[in-house]
C-alpha cells in the first residue's frame, strides 16, 4: 500500500471522529438536557484528547514526508496540502490546551445561554475570560511568534490577515454609512401586522430549505438560541428560531443555514471524510449562506413568490401587495441583532466586533470592560443606545466556544457572494423569471457545479476566482447594494 494510501485511511478515520464532535455539539444546541452540561464538557474534552492524539501522530508526519514525494494527480496534491496545514498547526498546540479548551467552551455555551436569558454579562465575564485566556495561549502557540489574531484568522480563513482585512473594511465603510443614511432619511417601508403561528413558520421554513436544495433525507430542522448549521456529507443538520410577531427571523435565518448546509451536501461525494470533503473556508462557506439569504432570497422576483405563499400559510399580514412586501423584507432599519441586520448595515456589524475581538486578543481590551467597550462602540456607529445585553455583547454565541478570528469572515463572505452573483446574472439571463417563479434549480445547479462540488479542493480565493471569473474584490458587493437600495428608497 502507498504510503498516501495509508494516510487516507489514517485521516478518514480521524475526520469520522471529528464528525461525532460536531455531534455532540449539535445535540447540546438542541436536544441536551439543561442538567447535562458538565457531563457534556467531560465528553468533549475526552473526544478532543483522541483527536488531538490522532492530529499529532508522528506517523502522519512520515506518510506526508513519502506521499509529498509521490503525488500523483492534483486532488491527491490538494489533499495533502489541506492536511499538512493542519499537521503543522496543530502539532504547535499542547494537548492538554486542546483538551482544556474543548471542555471550558463546552461549559461555556451553556453559561452564554443562561447569561444572554437573562441579561447578565456578569454572570458570563468569569467563563469569557477562561476562553479568552486559552484562546490566546493556542494563538501564541500557532503564531511561534507571529501576530496572534493572525494566526487564529487562519483557523477560519487561510491565507487572510488582520490587515487585509482592515483594509477591506476601511474601504466599505463609507458607502455603506452614506447609503444607510440617505436609505434611513428616505425609505418608508411597511411592517408586517398580527401574529404569525409558529408551526406554520417551520413549516414554511421546510419547504424553503427544500426550494433553495436542501435534502432533508440526509439532513433535518430543528430549534436553537442562535441558528447554526452543522455536519458535512450524508449528515448535515440546520437550526432556526421562531418568533410569533417576526415570521423573516425564522424564514431567512433558515434560509442562510441552508446556504451552508447545500456546500456540505454538495461536495463530490468523493471527498467525503477527507480534508477536502468540507468548505475550503467560513469565506467562502458564507459566501454560499449570504448569496442564498440576500441576492436570491431578498431579491424583488422571489420577494413577489414568498408574498404569495406566505399569504396562503398565513392569511392577511397588514401588507398589501408583492410590492410593499418586498420593500419589508428589505426595510434598512434601527436594530441591534446582526442576525437581522438589514444587508446594508450588516457588515457595519461586522466591523464593530472585528475591532473589539482584537483588542481583547491583544489585551488592549479586559473582558470586565467588553459591555461597556460595545455599548460605546455601537452608540457611536449606529447612533442609539444598547438597553440589554442580549441585545449588546451577549447576542452571538461565536465568542463563548471560542471562535475568535470567526466574525470577519461573515463580512468577506459578503464580498465574495458579489462577486459570485455578478456572475450568476450573466451565465443565467432569465433569473429573474425563475426567481418569480419560486424556482432556485438554476442559481443552485450553477454554485454546485461552480463552487459547491469542489469543496476543499481550491484555496479561498482561487475557488471564488474560478467561479466569478475574477479575482475577489468589494466593488461587485458594493454596486449591488448601491443599485438595489438606492433604486428603493428612491421610490
Amino acid at each position: 500500500m502507498r504510503a498516501y494510501d495509508e494516510l487516507m485511511a489514517f485521516q478518514r478515520e480521524s475526520e469520522a471522529l471529528g464528525q461525532v464532535a460536531g455531534r455532540l455539539s449539535w445535540d447540546q444546541e438542541t436536544m441536551m438536557a439543561p442538567g447535562s452540561g458538565a457531563q457534556r464538557a467531560e465528553e468533549m474534552g475526552a473526544l478532543e484528547a483522541v483527536l488531538h492524539t490522532r492530529r499529532t501522530d508522528p506517523r502522519v508526519g512520515d506518510w506526508l514526508t513519502v506521499s509529498e514525494a509521490d503525488v500523483q494527480n492534483e486532488i491527491e496534491a490538494a489533499q495533502l496540502r489541506l492536511i499538512r496545514h493542519s499537521y503543522d498547526r496543530v502539532k504547535r498546540v499542547p494537548g492538554d490546551l486542546a483538551v482544556a479548551l474543548a471542555r471550558v467552551t463546552s461549559t461555556a455555551q451553556g453559561k452564554w445561554a443562561e447569561a444572554r436569558a437573562s441579561d447578565d454579562f456578569a454572570a458570563f465575564a468569569p467563563v469569557l475570560e477562561e476562553v479568552l485566556a486559552l484562546k490566546r495561549e493556542e494563538g501564541a502557540a500557532l503564531a511561534n511568534g507571529g501576530d496572534v489574531y493572525d494566526a487564529l484568522i487562519e483557523d477560519y480563513e487561510p491565507e487572510t490577515s488582520a490587515s487585509d482585512l482592515q483594509a477591506m473594511f476601511d474601504a466599505m465603510r463609507p458607502g455603506l454609512v452614506a447609503l444607510r443614511q440617505a436609505a434611513l432619511d428616505r425609505l418608508e417601508a411597511p411592517s408586517l401586522q398580527g401574529t404569525f403561528d409558529l408551526d406554520g413558520q417551520l413549516a414554511l421554513s421546510r419547504e424553503l430549505a427544500q426550494v433553495f436544495g436542501y435534502d432533508l433525507n440526509r439532513g433535518r430542522l430543528d430549534l436553537a438560541v442562535h441558528p447554526f448549521s452543522s455536519g458535512s456529507g450524508d449528515d448535515v443538520r440546520i437550526t432556526t428560531r421562531v418568533s410569533e410577531h417576526d415570521p423573516f427571523n425564522c424564514l431567512y435565518s433558515t434560509i442562510h443555514e441552508v446556504g451552508h448546509a447545500c456546500y456540505e451536501q454538495n461536495i463530490d461525494h468523493a471527498y467525503h471524510l477527507t480534508p477536502a470533503g468540507k468548505g475550503v473556508s467560513m469565506g467562502v462557506h458564507e459566501s454560499q449562506s449570504r448569496i442564498f439569504e440576500n441576492q436570491l432570497g431578498r431579491s424583488r422576483p422571489f420577494c413577489h413568490w414568498l408574498f404569495g405563499r406566505m399569504t396562503e400559510v398565513f392569511g392577511d399580514y397588514g401588507i398589501k401587495d408583492a410590492d410593499d412586501f418586498y420593500a419589508c423584507v428589505n426595510r434598512v432599519h434601527r436594530g441591534y441583532i446582526r442576525t437581522e441586520a438589514d444587508e446594508v448595515q450588516y457588515n457595519l456589524h461586522i466591523m464593530l466586533r472585528f475591532d473589539l475581538e482584537r483588542a481583547l486578543v491583544s489585551g488592549d481590551l479586559q473582558v470586565n470592560d467588553l459591555e461597556a467597550a460595545w455599548n460605546d462602540r455601537f452608540k457611536a456607529d449606529f447612533g442609539y443606545d444598547v438597553e440589554k445585553a442580549s441585545d449588546g455583547c451577549l447576542q452571538d454565541v461565536h465568542w463563548s466556544v471560542g471562535l475568535f478570528g470567526y466574525f470577519p469572515t461573515y463580512a468577506l463572505g459578503n464580498v465574495y457572494a458579489g462577486c459570485l452573483y455578478q456572475a450568476l446574472r450573466q451565465e443565467i439571463p432569465d433569473l429573474d423569471t425563475q426567481l418569480g417563479q419560486g424556482d432556485l434549480t438554476s442559481a443552485t445547479t450553477w454554485l454546485r457545479e461552480n463552487l459547491q462540488q469542489h469543496g476543499g479542493r481550491f484555496r479561498p480565493q482561487e475557488v471564488i476566482a474560478k467561479a466569478s471569473g475574477k479575482t475577489p474584490d468589494s466593488s461587485p458587493l458594493m454596486t449591488y447594494l448601491e443599485q438595489k437600495f438606492s433604486a428603493l428608497y428612491s421610490g
